[in-house]
C-alpha cells in the first residue's frame, strides 16, 4: 500500500527542485543581460565594433533561457497545480523571463549602433553615458536579487532608484543637444548617443517592473502607482 505521506514529501521535494531550476535559469538569464550592458558600454567607450558584434551574437543565449523558462513554467503549473504564494512566483518567473529578454534586446540596440558611432572625432559626452549604464544594470542586478529572495523590501528600493536614472538621462539628453547645437557636424553620432541614453532609460523602467513583479509574488498585492513617464521607443529600436 503506498504511503500518501511519503508521496506527499516526494511531491513538495519535486516541485522545490523545479522551482529551484527556475529561480537559477532566471539568474543565468539576469546575469547575461547584465554583461550585455556592460560590454556593450565598453565596446562604446573604445570604441570596438568587434565587441558590438559578439554583444549582438550572444543576445541568442538570453532567447534560448528565455524560452527554456517558459517551458519549465508551463511543465510546473501542468503537473504540479501550484496555488497562492507558489503560482504567484511561477507566473512572475513566466513574465520576468519576457522582460529580461527585453534588457538584452536593448542591450544588443545600444550595440548596433557602436559602428554608427565611430569617428576619428571623439564627442566628449560620451564619457558620462557608461555612469547611466552601471545604474541601469545595477538596477537589473537587484530587481532579480530580490526574485531570488522573495524580498518585497527590496523591490521598492529599486522602484525608488528609478528616479536618480531618469535625471541621468534628462541631464544626458541636455548635454548631448547642447552638442549637438555647438558641433553640427556630430549631429548623426549624437542623434545615436540619444537613442543609447533612452535604451538605458528604457531599461531601468524594465527594471522596475521586474520589481513590482517580484513585490506582487512575494506580497499577493501590487506595489503603490509610480508617477512616471514610460515613453515608448521607435519602432527601429522596440525590434
Amino acid at each position: 500500500m503506498t504511503d500518501p505521506t511519503r508521496s506527499a514529501r516526494h511531491t513538495v521535494k519535486a516541485f522545490d527542485a523545479d522551482i529551484g531550476q527556475l529561480r537559477g535559469l532566471i539568474s543565468h538569464m539576469g546575469g547575461l543581460a547584465e554583461d550585455a550592458i556592460q560590454r556593450a558600454m565598453l565596446a562604446l567607450q573604445r570604441p570596438d565594433s568587434a565587441l558590438a558584434a559578439q554583444v549582438r551574437a550572444d543576445d541568442k543565449a538570453i532567447d534560448a533561457i528565455e524560452a527554456e523558462v517558459e517551458r519549465l513554467a508551463v511543465r510546473i503549473i501542468a503537473l504540479r497545480a501550484p496555488m497562492a504564494n507558489d503560482l504567484r512566483e511561477v507566473v512572475a518567473a513566466l513574465k520576468i523571463a519576457a522582460v529580461v529578454e527585453r534588457i538584452g534586446d536593448y542591450a544588443k540596440n545600444i550595440a548596433k549602433r557602436v559602428p554608427l558611432i565611430e569617428s576619428e572625432h571623439r564627442i566628449e559626452p560620451i564619457s558620462t553615458i557608461p555612469a547611466m549604464a552601471t545604474i541601469a544594470a545595477r538596477m537589473v542586478r537587484d530587481a532579480l536579487d530580490a526574485f531570488a529572495a522573495r524580498d518585497a523590501d527590496a523591490a521598492v528600493r529599486v522602484c525608488q532608484s528609478d528616479a536618480a536614472l531618469d535625471d541621468f538621462y534628462d541631464s544626458i539628453f541636455r548635454t548631448l543637444v547642447t552638442h549637438m547645437v555647438e558641433n553640427p557636424r556630430t549631429i548623426t553620432q549624437v542623434a545615436h548617443l540619444l537613442f543609447v541614453a533612452k535604451n538605458l532609460e528604457r531599461i531601468g523602467d524594465h527594471a522596475t517592473n521586474v520589481a513590482e513583479m517580484v513585490y506582487f509574488a512575494a506580497t499577493g498585492s501590487q506595489m503603490a502607482d509610480r508617477d512616471r513617464d514610460r515613453g515608448a521607443l521607435p519602432e527601429e529600436d522596440r525590434r
